[in-house]
């Protein structure tokens, strides 16, 4: 006779970018996320208003100085579940999949982006949009983008001699980019050539004879404002002979334009432009939503 009753309703189910099925129902009204690079792209697919914490990392938009903000490396579960999220999403590359299940057993869920290459950016918009119920907004926004990166990758194409770049995180310990990072990408819409591209580690620290050995054109790195040539030759002395040093073609610019995968990754373009080739392309850079 059980049979003869109503079949019972399956939950539905979304998929994220590491293959995970996870419970959810869209549209999210409450939304946290536990990266930087994804609060920009929340912003940018529509969802600010939708936003109920940041974490204690975030410092973009300006305006998420008004939210709560709760640490998220290691994750503060108390203080998540007092905001009531119906959905946190994640960075795969940066939170650990096992927070995921202690949500998960507290009834909220996760989802997690991946952010491999520079297409990634508008793909994760539009897949926000979908579980945000701003579907129309991140679309055009994803549109826009694709067309702005693509005319930075159209100038490019025109360059004629393409200098070796060396993109460093840091000036004393050498962290650097290396094989499958979108950050190769950005450097070869800058009209550059990235000499970590082939790398096999993902996050490599390169010795000084690596450095010495492949003598880049030009040096850029998240060292601060107001670095020079003569602030990385005090460190690392030797290198005096390498071309980028000997010609004083060390630059310094915003870490969080190239570290935070997210639309101002146009802006990163822009500044790697200028020091890879001391100039600016003619290309609108339309943030939508940010500042």
């Amino acid at each position: 006779m059980a049979s003869c009753g109503p079949a019972a309703t399956e939950e539905p189910t979304v998929t994220d970018d590491l293959e995970r099925q996870v419970s959810f129902s869209p549209p999210a009204t409450r939304i946290f996320p536990l990266a930087p690079n994804v609060t920009e792209q929340i912003v940018a697919a529509g969802g600010a208003d939708q936003l109920v914490a940041v974490s204690t990392a975030d410092t973009y938009p300006p305006w998420v100085d008004e939210l709560p903000r709760i640490g998220t490396l290691p994750l503060d579960f108390e203080a998540l579940v007092a905001e009531e999220p119906d959905l946190v999403v994640a960075n795969a590359e940066i939170n650990p999949e096992r927070d995921a299940e202690t949500l998960d057993a507290l009834g909220i869920p996760t989802l997690f982006l991946t952010y491999t290459t520079v297409a990634d950016v508008p793909r994760t918009i539009r897949l926000l949009g979908t579980w945000l119920g701003t579907e129309a907004e991140a679309d055009a926004t994803a549109d826009t983008l694709t067309a702005q990166f693509d005319a930075f990758r159209a100038a490019a194409d025109t360059v004629k001699h393409r200098p070796r770049v060396l993109f460093l995180i840091g000036d004393e310990t050498l962290y650097a980019y290396g094989a499958g990072s979108y950050v190769h990408e950005l450097i070869a819409m800058a009209g550059g050539e990235s000499i970590t591209a082939t790398l096999p580690a993902a996050a490599p620290v390169l010795s000084e004879e690596f450095v010495l050995t492949q003598r880049p054109d030009v040096i850029v790195g998240s060292f601060g404002e107001g670095y020079t040539t003569a602030d990385l030759l005090a460190k690392h002395p030797t290198w005096d002979i390498v071309p980028a040093v000997r010609d004083g073609r060390v630059y310094s610019i915003d870490g969080a334009l190239i570290s935070r995968p997210g639309p101002r990754l146009l802006r990163g373009v822009q500044a790697l432009r200028a020091a890879i080739h001391g100039d600016t392309l003619d290309v609108p850079l339309y943030l939508p939503h940010l500042p």
